[in-house]
This record gives C-alpha cells, sequence and structure tokens, in this order.
C-alpha cells in the first residue's frame, strides 16, 4: 500500500474521530516496516489525539527516536484537546533539554490556549515575552490567542494592547475581545466594541452575552439577547441558549425562564446536552424541582455536570434523601463525581444529619476520588457538624483545615451554639470573633444574639456601637410574594401595605389560635433588654409574617384552611430560625 494512501487513510481517520480505525492502521503500518518514517509517526500521534487516545499518543511520541516541531506540536494539541491543560504545560517544560527545540508558531499558539484554560495570567505572560522576541512576532492568529488569554485572566486591558496591534484583525479576535471585556465586567467596553464590529455574527453575540452572564450582568445579558433576536440572527448553535438559560437561572425568575424554555423547544435544541443542563439547573434554582427532574429523567444523554445539577437542586429543597439515593444511581452509571457534586452530598447530609455519611464522603472524596477539598467543602462539613449538634468537632475542623477560616465560618459555629442553646461556648467563640474586627453587619447581628442570649447586655450595647463606629449598615430583613407581573416586598417591622388592616386583624387571629394550642414564641434572641410584651411586638411584625398574611388575603382560590396550615408552618419555621432565617429571603409564589 502505498504512504501517501496510508496517510490519508489516517486523516479520514481523524476527522471521523475513529479510534479502532487508527489502531488497524498503526497496527499495518508496523507490519510493513514503516513505523519509524517519520511523517507516519507525526500522523499517528495528531490520530490518536483526535481520537481521545492520549495515553497511545504520548507512548507513540515517547518511543520516538527523533522529534522535530511537528511532533511536539501534535502531542500538545492532543492534551488541550483532552483538556489537559496542566499536562500540556507539563510536556510542553521538557521540549527544551529533550530535542533542544525552539518553539514555533503552532506550539506557542497551544501553550497559549492551554494558559487560557487555566488562567495562569502569570505562565501566560512568559509565552507573550517568549513570543515578542521570536520570528513569529507578528503572527496575528497567536496575538488573537493572546487576546483570548488575557481576557480568561482577567485582564481585558493586556487584551486590548494586544489586540489593538494586529494588522489584520479577524471575527476570531474581535469575539475574544468583545468577550473579555463582558466576562471581567466592563460591559460598556464589550457592547460599544461589538457594535463597532466589521461585521457581528452568532459566535460575537454569543461571547457578549454569555461573557455578561458570567459576569453578573444577567439583565444586561437578556437586553442583549433581544436585540440579538431583532437583528435577524440564525441561532444554528445552542451554546447562546444555554448561556441564557443560565441567565434566567442567576435572576431566579421561572416565568421569564419558561419563556426561554420555550424558545429552546421551538428552535428544536432541547435534545441538546448543554442546553439541558442548564435548563435543569435553571429550574431548581427557580425551585420547580417537578421540571428540573422532568427534563432530567427525558434527557438521552448526562455527563457528570446533568447528575450534580439534580443532585444540588434536590439538597436545596429539602429532598436530602432522594439527593443520595440519586448519587447511587449516578455511581452505578458510571460517571465521575466532580467537586460541585461532592459540595452538594454534603449538603444533603448536613440537612438530614447523617454525620456518617457525610464524614465518608468526605474522606472518599479525597482518598478515592483524588480530589483536594475546598474551603466551601469544609465549610459544608462544618455545617453537618453544627446542624447535628457536634460542636466539640466542628470547633476543632477549624482549626484543623489547611484555611484560614473567614468570617462566615465563625458566623456558622455562632449560629450553632446558639441554635443548641451552648450559650458559654457561643460567648467564647463570640469573643473571639470579636477580635478579629467583623466586616459582615449580619455578623454583628449574630453577636448581639449571642450575647442578648446570655444577658449580656452590656456587651449587646458594646457590639452595636462597634457596628455604628464601622459604619455596618444591615440591610431590614424582608420577603416577597409573587403576583404574577410584579412582585410586592415586606420589610420587618414597616407595613404600608393597602391592606394593612387586613392583615394585621389576620395576624392577630392566627397568633390567637396558636396560643390555645399551647405554642409559646421563643423570644430569648431579642436583641434588647425590653419586656417580654415589646419582644413579642417585634415577632408580630416580622416581614415574612407579613407577607404571608398578604398573600393569604389576596389569594381567592385558596381555601382558608389550606392558608392557615400554610401559615403555621411559616410562622414555626421563624420562630425556629429567628429574625435571621434564611427562608425570610423569598417566599415561593403560592
Amino acid at each position: 500500500m502505498h504512504c501517501s494512501h496510508l496517510i490519508h487513510q489516517l486523516q479520514n481517520c481523524a476527522k471521523l474521530h475513529a479510534p479502532l480505525g487508527v489502531k488497524t492502521l498503526h497496527a499495518h503500518i508496523i507490519k510493513l516496516g514503516f513505523n519509524h518514517f517519520g511523517p507516519f509517526q507525526n500522523s499517528l500521534i495528531d490520530c490518536y489525539g483526535k481520537c481521545a487516545l492520549v495515553h497511545a499518543a504520548l507512548q507513540l511520541f515517547d518511543e520516538m527516536p527523533q522529534r522535530d516541531l511537528i511532533s511536539w506540536a501534535s502531542i500538545l494539541t492532543a492534551h488541550t484537546q483532552a483538556n489537559l491543560p496542566h499536562r500540556t504545560i507539563s510536556i510542553f517544560r521538557s521540549m527544551f533539554w529533550r530535542d533542544f527545540l525552539q518553539p514555533d508558531h503552532f506550539v506557542i499558539a497551544c501553550i497559549v490556549k492551554a494558559c487560557a484554560s487555566l488562567a495562569y495570567a502569570k505562565h501566560g505572560r512568559q509565552v507573550h515575552a517568549h513570543f515578542v522576541v521570536s520570528q513569529f512576532y507578528d503572527d496575528d492568529v497567536i496575538k488573537s490567542s493572546l487576546v483570548d488569554m488575557y481576557g480568561k485572566c482577567g485582564l481585558p486591558d493586556d487584551g486590548r494592547a494586544v489586540f489593538d496591534s494586529i494588522s489584520v484583525k479577524s471575527s476570531v479576535s474581535w469575539t475574544a475581545m468583545v468577550s473579555g471585556y463582558a466576562r471581567s465586567g466592563q460591559k460598556v467596553d464589550a457592547v460599544e466594541l461589538l457594535r463597532g464590529m466589521p461585521v457581528r455574527n452568532l459566535f460575537s453575540w454569543t461571547a457578549l452575552i454569555s461573557g455578561l452572564v458570567q459576569s453578573g450582568n444577567s439583565v444586561d445579558a437578556f437586553d442583549m439577547f433581544n436585540e440579538m433576536r431583532r437583528a435577524g440572527v440564525e441561532i444554528f448553535e445552542p451554546l447562546v441558549l444555554s448561556s441564557i438559560v443560565g441567565a434566567a437561572a442567576n435572576l431566579v425568575t421561572l416565568e421569564l425562564g419558561k419563556q426561554v424554555h420555550c424558545l429552546v423547544i421551538c428552535l428544536g435544541y432541547e435534545n441538546s446536552l448543554f442546553v439541558s443542563n442548564a435548563l435543569v439547573d435553571m429550574y431548581a434554582k427557580c425551585s420547580d424541582i417537578l421540571m428540573a427532574k422532568d427534563i432530567f429523567n427525558r434527557m438521552q444523554q448526562r455527563n457528570v455536570v446533568s447528575w450534580t445539577s439534580m443532585i444540588v437542586g434536590m439538597a436545596q429543597h429539602g429532598q436530602a434523601k432522594e439527593a443520595l439515593l440519586l448519587y447511587d444511581e449516578m455511581v452505578l452509571n458510571r460517571v465521575q463525581p466532580n467537586e460541585v457534586t461532592f459540595i452538594g452530598l454534603l449538603y444533603a447530609c448536613s440537612h438530614v444529619g447523617l454525620v456518617s455519611k457525610g464524614r465518608y464522603l468526605f474522606n472518599y472524596m479525597i482518598e478515592d476520588c483524588g480530589i483536594s477539598p475546598s474551603l466551601q467543602h469544609y465549610t459544608c462539613l462544618l455545617d453537618l457538624f453544627c446542624r447535628s449538634g457536634h460542636l466539640d468537632e466542628a470547633e476543632d475542623l477549624i482549626k484543623v483545615m489547611p484555611f484560614e477560616p473567614d468570617e462566615p465560618t465563625w458566623a456558622a459555629l455562632l449560629s450553632a451554639c446558639k441554635h443548641h442553646g451552648k450559650i458559654d461556648v457561643g460567648v467564647r467563640i463570640a469573643d473571639h470573633v470579636l477580635c478579629l474586627n467583623p466586616e459582615d453587619p449580619s455578623t454583628y447581628i449574630l453577636l448581639s444574639n449571642i450575647y442578648a442570649g446570655a444577658s449580656m447586655w452590656e456587651s449587646v450595647s458594646m457590639v452595636r456601637r462597634l457596628m455604628a463606629a464601622s459604619e455596618c449598615r444591615k440591610q431590614p430583613g424582608h420577603s416577597c410574594i409573587d403576583l404574577g407581573k410584579e412582585t410586592q416586598v415586606f420589610y420587618a417591622g414597616e407595613i404600608s401595605h393597602p391592606l394593612k388592616d387586613e392583615i394585621f386583624d389576620l395576624l392577630t387571629d392566627l397568633d390567637i389560635v396558636m396560643k390555645k394550642r399551647g405554642y409559646v414564641p421563643d423570644t430569648s434572641y431579642a436583641l434588647h433588654d425590653v419586656e417580654d410584651h415589646e419582644r413579642e411586638r417585634m415577632h408580630f411584625w416580622h416581614c415574612e409574617r407579613l407577607a404571608v398574611a398578604s398573600s393569604c388575603k389576596t389569594d381567592k382560590k385558596s381555601s382558608s384552611i389550606w392558608r392557615l396550615s400554610h401559615y403555621r408552618q411559616i410562622h414555626f419555621w421563624y420562630y425556629e430560625e429567628g429574625p435571621n432565617c434564611k427562608r425570610c429571603q423569598q417566599i415561593p409564589p403560592f
């Protein structure tokens, strides 16, 4: 068989991503004695890389008696395509002492891409410096890669300097610069640059919209998405849809998310893996866990993101046992969990008090999965210990974890001491936290709670003075209800609602019913040394009570029995958690 024909067949296998075909041709090449012929070796490395057989490519590369720049470019590209940027950089470092070669423009572009994937600004600058003094200093393709790298490293101004030096700017370089500005939160510059592009296409719009979503500008992302639609840009690739679904998730706007879902269906992209993952995450974050499950169950293909989104969604919505069972199913499907999966699992264990299971999962993550725990993993484990009353173990964890405990970490332990009535321990930890000069207003409120619970009113006053001196301003607690086209917000202790008299009457009636049934509110966490009736008055005007009472008055379809039982559930939540309860932030739509 002629050599050129064999190389042509290898190229076809690479295009078709046919690993079995590559292995068959490799065996045939060895049989013919062509295995040491340079062009075959380089082509085989390239084919193995494109067929995701990175280990085979690396083995062949290491066995080569002599490697040239094409060999190095092929093996580096193979690792980059396999999403192994760490290995790409590691292998590149040996290029100089193994074969005494200087990188060409292909190798430089590959290393820049790896630095971009890892957001390695320091390494990227070093490669940029080498590029400037090389013979390829005017290569516009590499410059476009550098623009992308600086954007992903959060250095858009450095990227702009490179962008301005490009003699012939391609759509790739324009798109990379737009993305860099958008990802870094410089939305004005990003939009201005997009509108100044000679030709705008779907990819440039996608770069802008996804960058705005990543930088937290989801409202602006929707504005630009609508502008793109009005401009008649054809959506022939679903990435922009997954980004805009993510924007709806960030805004926690279910109705808007449903509209985007309808658009996804109309465009025929509901079966896209990335879009389906985004929809599962969006519905879970918007508290429609049933719809999230429905989409997940209908997915034809799932990856670790699919499983993790569903596990985290269930854990956050009180379905901890179901989340753990889903993890077991995930393992049976041979899907390797990632660090986010374990955050969801530890969160689930925390909310059902499975201390032993949580310890096991934490150790399994480290020892069997090789995942180094982040501060968030330690925080979840700490929350598990705190909720379960293992306060000594929680305090020990803070002391041994390889991260400096931040303010929320200490606050979690303080909150647990308050919840479990460990007054002495709480006061000791509060004294320590006070020495750290906290900055979050909620931490000062928690300190006040601890000292108030111990009847240390002088310390309460001192905390209040420190809070005033540091100019910390606690945002008033609020709850909101969704009325369809509008949302009403209620602030603690303040009522200016048209139905204020009816709300007051309903709250009074409900308090009478509850007290007749033996309920006594816990007012021990009140922040002032006042009479009991004054403390109860503070509780009476809690924002969550106002929101629920208002919904009961405005919802004509619901029966009074349902409204009363639902109100009691919220009422008990409030008295269990206190005025800083997490559920106070938002009441789900009725």
